[in-house]
């Protein structure tokens, strides 16, 4: 089945194609996608997360998702960009170690120059996109266990996560002809399934596997600051239409529709979660505005290149209120401790969205991708989620025990009582 591709066509290995030329339109418009996605880290994220916290945890977080922008990036040059689009090896139909992890032609990111091109733009332009991607989503998983675990840890973790769970899936939806989910005929736009599923799972067994936080839930720990919290929240949307529209790797068609329907989606998702909540609860909060903008951001990600505005609408409406019951009813039944909903807004609106791109896509629902049977494509979008959480729940387990016997995953009861600003980094994020 053909679909629409996003990213990865021209990439040496992966696709025989004449030299590309440069188009400098699509160029300048890479650029400023590139600067939005970084911008969904630092500073949106990380201060979507630092309002949420109590104030004795605030600069952890900001230093958690600082920390790992800085990390990934290193990581992502010596070896991540290489084993996620090197597909030197990979053939097409065939399941070979190449299907699963690219090779080592790229490390370092040996070859490159000023005049090499990636679908028409630079390969340096193309490189730094990709990074931004491969910066947010083990950014995302901090959120799971939020002021409780050990910086030292959270280093450790974040690059075997990084090196053991993004990359491969990465590589396994994203890098051609040849990739394993690739061949199955996953569509997964800007990320679903390799940022969302893939974080918000993997923030959900280090949630489990650290336990709840000292006195939760019987000890009431409201966000110290949701001002921050709905600034953040305001950067992680407009950042978004980096994330989705900058996917399409063009100032074209694509990119503007990415753009719409990802505003619609938000919107819907935004307004489905304030509603549930105020029927339910008579007040319909900032906190609860806020999340349901993210649920339905993340939630049309995998769709964002093939839906049409009214499966954005559907997408996002659903997203809001299935993220809420899960964020909220759900989490209490099974008590877990997701400090800030990890699991409940990635995970189950990448879900979500990875299941109704298989509806949306196809143009008898409105989409513009080319579906056509949607039975199939609804079994292929699942096989590719079940793959997706069975692998990254395996190995995120694997990791963190490997780094709670060795370095151990979380601070005392005393450093957590006093709080992660003090007894990690002797810094207070407000004078007193």
């Amino acid at each position: 089945m053909k679909r629409l591709l996003p990213l990865f066509l021209l990439l040496p290995g992966i696709a025989n194609a004449e030299a590309p030329t440069l188009n400098s339109g699509d160029t300048a418009w890479m650029i400023v996608a590139t600067a939005l996605v970084l911008m969904m880290t630092v500073p949106g994220l990380a201060l979507f997360y630092a309002g949420m916290v109590r104030a004795k945890n605030v600069l952890s977080v900001l230093m958690q998702c600082f920390a790992i922008t800085a990390l990934v990036t290193v990581l992502w040059v010596i070896y991540g960009y290489s084993l996620v689009f090197d597909g030197s090896e990979m053939i097409k139909g065939q399941v070979t170690l190449a299907s699963f992890i690219g090779g080592f032609d790229k490390l370092f990111l040996a070859g490159l120059k000023p005049d090499s091109l990636v679908l028409g733009i630079p390969e340096s332009v193309f490189i730094t996109f990709q990074m931004t991607f491969a910066v947010i989503t083990p950014a995302l998983i901090v959120g799971a266990f939020a002021e409780r675990m050990k910086f030292s840890a959270l280093l450790a973790f974040i690059t075997l996560w990084f090196t053991l769970s993004y990359i491969p899936i990465a590589h396994m939806v994203w890098a051609g002809d040849g990739a394993l989910m690739w061949d199955w005929g996953v569509i997964d736009f800007a990320g679903g399934t390799v940022v969302h599923i893939n974080a918000g799972v993997a923030g959900l067994v280090a949630a489990l596997m650290i336990g709840k936080r000292k006195g939760y839930p019987t000890t009431a720990m409201p966000p110290h600051n949701l001002s921050y919290t709905i600034v953040g929240a305001s950067l992680l949307w407009v950042g978004w239409f980096g994330f989705n529209a900058g996917s399409a790797v063009a100032a074209n068609g694509t990119a503007g529709m990415a753009m719409l329907v990802t505003q619609i989606a938000a919107g819907a998702a935004a307004l489905a979660w304030m509603g549930t909540e105020w029927l339910l609860h008579r007040k319909a909060s900032v906190l609860g505005i806020a999340s349901g903008a993210v649920a339905g951001l993340v939630a049309i990600t995998p769709a964002s290149g093939t839906a049409g505005p009214g499966g954005a609408l559907v997408i996002g409406l659903a997203a809001g209120v299935i993220c809420f019951y899960c964020a909220t009813r759900i989490k209490q039944k099974f008590a877990y401790d997701d400090s800030l909903d990890v699991f409940g807004v990635h995970a189950v609106g990448g879900i979500v969205g990875a299941l109704l791109t298989g509806v949306f896509a196809a143009p008898a629902m409105g989409g513009f991708g080319t579906v056509t049977d949607i039975g199939l494509q609804l079994w292929i979008q699942t096989k590719g989620i079940l793959f997706t959480l069975g692998y990254t729940v395996v190995v995120s387990w694997l990791i963190l025990k490997l780094v709670d016997l060795t370095i151990g995953l979380r601070v005392d009861a005393d450093d957590e009582t006093q709080g992660l600003d003090l007894s990690l980094h002797n810094e207070r994020g407000y004078i007193l």
